[in-house]
């Protein structure tokens, strides 16, 4: 029989692609780890890692084993999962993803409730564009600016969402409000790069003003930079509409001016369905939008 130990160290090397980076993450010196790997390969009669400077290479054998302890990973963290949510206590490891701009701006400013309902739960919040993938494990819980394309996910729409213009009341004071695309060319615009990863209604308007020639730009890669230059007065700002309950003092310019829908989609993989946690997540994210809804200048 294999023995489950050496198969932890192979996946630990395996995923990290170096011995010295998987002694870190199991606590075991390089050397300690790689004989550990070389007599799982003794014992399996093949080589598993082609060798060089830069690092470790699966062979074929080891990609099918590779591919074979991933599975078992999985099914191992599915089944710790459903153990510890068995417990009416909410606790433990979340993972949740979601985009920079609404993790900042609209998720974490309300996590505070969230952990005076549930004290012994413990979020890990990933922030980025990349659409991690939820069948693998890369997260438990999604919260994403498009309907997810995969199978096995259990998903629900949360709001749709659009990208405006907006200026803080002390721009407003000093240099006035644009009301029309004319007006504009006047302002400094603040939005992000179009060529950066973000909503294409987002990039699809930031493109459309600033091929008028607006007389100044400031080019940001998250719509928190962008939110930061409007409070800060730097000029007129693209950004979510949602903005409108976390920051009621911004005043709308160009009210005509507004992007495509973009709907907002909460998702979950269906072997989750009956875990405590993604539950107990999935109903305040909800009670907060609800909450939005019914009063959109106080949530």
């Amino acid at each position: 029989m294999v023995d489950w130990d050496k198969l932890r160290i192979f996946h630990a090397v395996a995923d990290a692609g170096s011995l010295t980076h998987a002694g870190d993450v199991l606590h075991l010196s390089q050397s300690a780890v790689s004989r550990q790997v070389r007599a799982l390969e003794e014992m399996l009669g093949s080589t598993l890692f082609h060798r060089h400077a830069r690092g470790l290479i699966l062979t074929e054998q080891g990609e099918m084993l590779f591919d074979a302890t991933k599975a078992m990973s999985r099914k191992l963290d599915t089944t710790t999962a459903r153990i510890r949510d068995s417990e009416e206590h909410v606790a433990g490891e979340l993972k949740i993803t979601t985009t920079t701009g609404f993790g900042t701006l609209w998720l974490v400013p309300r996590l505070g409730k969230l952990y005076e309902r549930y004290p012994d739960l413990k979020i890990d919040l990933m922030l980025e564009e990349r659409v991690l993938d939820l069948l693998m494990r890369e997260a438990d819980v999604a919260i994403r600016m498009k309907e997810p394309s995969q199978a096995d996910l259990i998903r629900r729409r949360l709001l749709n969402i659009r990208m405006r213009l907006y200026v803080s009341p002390e721009y407003a004071a000093q240099r006035g409000v644009p009301q029309t695309l004319e007006e504009l060319s006047s302002h400094r615009l603040i939005c992000q790069n179009p060529t950066t990863p973000q909503v294409s209604a987002g990039a699809v308007l930031s493109q459309s003003l600033l091929s008028r020639h607006v007389s100044a730009t400031l080019l940001v890669n998250s719509y928190f930079g962008v939110l930061r230059g409007v409070l800060s007065h730097v000029g007129v700002g693209i950004l979510p509409d949602y903005m409108e309950s976390e920051a009621p003092h911004l005043i709308r310019a160009l009210p005509d001016v507004e992007s495509a829908e973009v709907p907002v989609f909460l998702a979950f993989p269906e072997e989750l369905r009956s875990s405590r946690r993604v539950a107990a997540f999935r109903d305040f994210v909800v009670e907060e939008i609800q909450s939005l809804r019914r009063n959109p200048a106080e949530s």
